[in-house]
């Protein structure tokens, strides 16, 4: 191994939450680039840490190399690495360059810290959130702004939130996430079909399924719909995250299919007339972008994240007002044909290789 090699802890804890989500996908698909792309496998000798957990995670969520495990689990752990800086990743993936947290907890070490924030949804809409999470979250933030050295964000939005809560914009850098483009082939396509018994045509919601993701309000815009004449079933993929939210949603046009495979996903995303994600908050929005690949067309909410990651090529609503969801996804179901090119034009200017090179980047800075 070089000299110039550096070794990097990179956190993966996240794989082992009860809903993962996509602060986990982000960072195991750049990881995955680090380790598969030689250009940066010859610079950075990647250490994944976690807490200590009897079993694996899910397989969807697996990281690609060995975990070396803290001996806490996951509470405690987040407890001593946000108030007491201890314990120490180094205790278990030795002498490192730079401490990498991938989520919003920052972990303990002696080492330069970098701290991946997605968003600070959290402090707009706290009672979105389970108390114990916003509280957690909160301190996160405190912390983070004490000891990290460079803070990436995924969206401008999250930027200028950080800024907002006094992090120097210096410390501040931009990775905006990636996204696999490689098509859903006819394999997948007919298995997905088959697998979920697919509708002809069909609206699809790809998210965990908790307050924020406003998924009342879209079955009270596809209620509309159906009143006028659109009879389109609404799929939601993703696992039940908190709150009840389901009994807000017991409608005969509404299915549940849960997670799925990244297979049954391209094709359910390629299937799709419309992928419709009015959220009222994320730091990315990863389900706009991996539709946009698939040529799908996208309805998603106006003023957050997800138009910036939109970049002009999905209709836009205001999330707050489900006639206007409504509208857009009819607009978006008529102009299906036409939205499916610049769709793919905008993914193809998102990579996780792009993700992955401005991540090294920020390690060079803080190793150099």
């Amino acid at each position: 191994m070089s000299a110039t090699v550096m070794r990097i802890a990179y956190t993966v804890e996240q794989s082992w939450h009860r809903v993962p989500g996509g602060t986990a996908v982000a960072a195991l698909r750049v990881a995955r680039e680090f380790l598969s792309n030689p250009e940066f496998s010859s610079e950075v000798d990647l250490r994944f840490v976690a807490g200590k957990h009897p079993a694996p995670p899910d397989p969807l969520y697996a990281p690609p190399a060995p975990v070396a495990m803290l001996p806490l689990g996951r509470r405690a752990l987040y407890e001593g690495w946000t108030r007491l800086n201890w314990p120490k990743v180094e205790s278990v993936a030795g002498v490192v360059d730079v401490v990498h947290a991938t989520g919003l907890i920052p972990a303990a070490t002696s080492a330069p810290l970098v701290v991946t924030v997605h968003d600070l949804a959290f402090l707009h809409t706290p009672e979105k959130f389970t108390r114990r999470g916003a509280s957690l979250m909160k301190r996160s933030i405190e912390t983070t702004r004490r000891r990290a050295q460079r803070v990436i964000c995924s969206s401008q939005v999250t930027v200028d939130d950080c800024i907002a809560q006094g992090f120097e914009p210096e410390r501040l850098r931009l990775v905006p996430l990636g996204v696999d483009a490689t098509p859903a082939t006819s394999e997948e396509l007919a298995t997905a079909r088959s697998r979920h018994d697919l509708p002809s045509e069909f609206v699809l919601f790809v998210g965990t399924v908790e307050p924020r993701k406003n998924l009342r309000r879209l079955v009270e815009a596809m209620r509309a719909l159906h009143a006028d004449g659109l009879e389109l079933p609404l799929l939601v993929v993703g696992a039940d995250g908190w709150g009840d939210v389901r009994s807000d949603l017991d409608d005969a046009h509404v299915r549940f299919l849960g997670s799925v495979s990244d297979a049954d996903l391209r094709a359910l995303f390629a299937s799709a007339a419309v992928m419709a994600y009015p959220s009222e908050q994320e730091g990315f929005g990863l389900p706009v972008i991996e539709a946009m690949a698939q040529g799908t067309a996208v309805v998603t909410s106006r003023g957050t994240s997800t138009e910036e990651v939109a970049g002009g090529a999905a209709v836009l609503i205001d999330p707050f007002d489900s006639a206007d969801i409504a509208r857009g996804i009819a607009a978006a179901y008529e102009r299906r044909s036409e939205l499916g090119e610049p769709g793919r034009a905008r993914a193809s200017e998102l990579t996780w290789e792009h993700s992955a090179r401005a991540t090294l980047a920020v390690y060079r800075e803080l190793a150099s």
